[in-house]
């Protein structure tokens, strides 16, 4: 189940190695506030399964999307292995589990119900003879360092004790090929939202936070609902399909070609030149433009690049602006012409000198 929330197994994985101080009510308090489903809950509560999840994330997305896909056929899988281990006589009860059977179906449970062992095992002894050679199971080994004891070709890992909160609300039903849950610890898990048929637990692609399926039916089953539900994860409003209208436009009015500009000269829609570009915000004390001189008029903003083919000129007025707020202290009083032209000229010869 945890299998097909990949991105909520990431998150839950980060948040347990940030919070490993907590422990009892604590954790139990601090989990059930998070918006992840029940199943990633469970799994909160055992660390090793869950950095083996993150760790091995495309083979958690595999696992996620195949038992989407074809729900039952997983599960008879899983029935078929464990009838390949029992045959084997590798697949017996322990003081840490206990194994028993329901018909053709085995089961297999925590010895104590209370605390949960991790096995480690090798895949391609544990089940005998391994059928398809060309295609060997995935092992994932102990971490190292860790401390375990061997019944077997099994090793178990130090007891991990169980959350009872977010633990047995669920249980396979084989026989049916569909997990059946407890519909109120399940509400209260998930924050007051049931789940969409009542006592079978069902994907919710709510909290699929809109990765992509593999499989082309349930990509067309949930994606939709995926993808809105990323959204208003990351705080979007829901997607829609209007097109904005054109600011400042009818939408009934044609839009015209706009004008292309080679350096700086503006081309009418025929090719020959044109007229300069308008002011940007024209007002009835403008200048003509036909009566402007062949400088751009003081308030006109200048296209970029415009005025590189003269460089030496601007920065030649640089220099004079430069020198001129350098040398006129800040609360003066307004020179008159003849002051004003005295210190132009001097800048001009202090130019010169440099």
């Amino acid at each position: 189940m945890a299998a097909t929330y990949p991105l909520e197994v990431v998150e839950a994985e980060r948040w347990q190695r940030q919070n490993t101080a907590l422990t009892g009510n604590a954790l139990t308090a601090a989990l059930d506030q998070q918006p992840w489903d029940p199943s990633i809950k469970a799994l909160a509560t055992s660390p090793r399964v869950l950095e083996m999840m993150d760790s091995n994330l495309q083979w958690t997305e595999q696992l996620g999307d195949a038992f989407l896909a074809n729900q039952p056929a997983v599960m008879d899988s899983v029935q078929r292995l464990r009838q390949q281990a029992k045959a084997a006589g590798n697949l017996n009860s322990t003081s840490q589990q206990t194994v028993s059977a329901q018909g053709q179906d085995i089961l297999i449970d925590p010895a104590n119900p209370q605390t949960l062992y991790l096995p480690y095992y090798n895949p391609s002894v544990v089940y005998g003879t391994w059928p398809y050679p060309d295609y060997q199971p995935y092992y994932f080994p102990p971490p190292p360092g860790y401390v375990y004891s061997s019944v077997g070709v099994f090793g178990f890992g130090i007891g991990i004790p169980l959350i009872i909160t977010f633990w047995d609300w669920d249980h396979w039903d084989w026989r049916h090929h569909h997990i059946a849950i407890d519909d109120e610890r399940f509400r209260h898990l998930n924050h007051n939202r049931p789940p969409p048929i009542a006592g079978v637990w069902q994907h919710d692609p709510a909290h699929r936070h809109g990765v992509p399926y593999r499989n082309e039916a349930v990509r067309t089953q949930f994606q939709h609902v995926s993808e809105e539900a990323r959204r208003s994860w990351r705080g979007y409003g829901p997607k829609t399909a209007v097109t904005p209208p054109i600011i400042g436009r009818s939408t009934e009015e044609p839009r015209a070609e706009a004008p292309r500009v080679i350096r700086g000269t503006m081309l009418s829609n025929n090719g020959r030149p044109g007229m300069s570009p308008p002011l940007l915000h024209p007002s009835p004390q403008a200048p003509s433009l036909r009566s402007a001189p062949s400088l751009a008029p003081p308030h006109r903003s200048v296209p970029a690049f415009e005025s590189f083919s003269r460089g030496a000129e601007v920065r030649a007025q640089a220099a004079r602006g430069s020198h001129s707020r350098s040398n006129v202290p800040m609360n003066a009083a307004p020179h008159d012409n003849s002051a004003h032209s005295s210190m132009r000229g001097n800048g001009h010869m202090q130019e010169h000198n440099r």
